[in-house]
């Protein structure tokens, strides 16, 4: 087991007993310019906490894998240039070489795992990429949800995705797809789509439950739960196709590939969104913390 480095205030709620919520560290690296990314980020960990249970924002800092981040670590994470985008694959060989990385849903469920944290809030989940059939671009998120006990928040899958595509990977690799409160997969900055869900449960205690049943039956992996974002915050989903179609056009165009995809994907729809995208994207990830900490404290009674 490689060493972890808590904050003191996760620190205290280990040895309390406390809930604790998995934050991301992508979004302050790779989502959004500084200061408001910290700013974000200190917005998210002040929601999880306003609702009852800690945040664990989690990244790789010179090599140590930071469970909790102090204010002054979160702040220089944030100003930080050159930040590694860390997944399944490259998240070992970061902290190998001394390495700072900030973790995607894939990472973050990991070090989640290894710190014994079952809850993990984030924006959305990666998928299957649009034109995968030829470009084989298929998100490590999706293998991490099937092997890792780890409960993940999200608005659904990212709208720049094939959606259906991701969900039916999610169901063959037995990955419970649970939306939260409507009979209907939300698509990430809308809240609903044309995609009915799986399963729904209306409740934290019944979500936290599902989890616990499904290790004390030994059935691997975690649980995605579809939270929608709020509909006073929402960009309907016929006003972002245009958006999306266009933004990928353009990805194509300029050949962007891997890991650079989504982040040109999602800076271009801010740009021709004239920001609506991202406002959109605080509101749901805020919401999805609340959802999360609900969860947690669920967990922890």
């Amino acid at each position: 087991m490689i060493p972890i480095q808590y904050s003191a205030e996760v620190t205290q709620a280990r040895d309390a007993g406390a809930p604790i919520v998995a934050l991301e560290s992508t979004i302050i690296t790779h989502g959004m310019p500084f200061p408001q990314n910290v700013e974000t980020a200190q917005q998210v960990e002040a929601d999880v906490r306003d609702a009852g249970a800690v945040p664990a924002t989690i990244a790789v800092l010179a090599g140590a894998l930071h469970v909790g981040l102090e204010p002054n670590q979160l702040d220089t994470l944030g100003q930080a240039q050159n930040v590694a985008k860390l997944s399944r694959a490259d998240m070992a060989a970061c902290i190998a070489t001394g390495g700072t990385g900030a973790t995607t849903v894939a990472a973050t469920m990991i070090a989640a795992h290894l710190a014994g944290i079952h809850v993990f809030a984030t924006g959305g989940i990666g998928g299957v990429h649009r034109g995968a059939e030829t470009s084989f671009d298929i998100s490590a998120d999706l293998q991490e949800l099937a092997q890792t006990p780890v409960t993940v928040v999200g608005a659904g899958a990212k709208a720049i995705l094939d959606l259906p595509k991701t969900f039916e990977v999610l169901e063959t690799l037995g990955v419970p797809v649970i939306a939260y409160g409507q009979d209907v997969l939300p698509a990430f900055w809308s809240a609903t789509s044309d995609l009915p869900a799986p399963l729904r449960m209306d409740h934290a205690t019944d979500i936290a439950k599902a989890q616990q049943v499904r290790t004390a039956m030994g059935l691997r992996g975690g649980q995605l739960i579809a939270n929608p974002i709020p509909k006073d915050a929402e960009i309907p989903a016929e006003a972002l196709k245009p958006v999306i179609d266009q933004a990928l056009q353009e990805a194509e165009t300029q050949g962007i590939s891997a890991k650079a995809v989504t982040p040109f994907l999602l800076g271009r729809i801010f740009e021709l969104t004239d920001g609506r995208s991202l406002a959109a994207n605080i509101a749901l990830i805020r919401n999805n913390a609340r959802l999360a900490a609900q969860i947690a404290i669920a967990m922890a009674n």
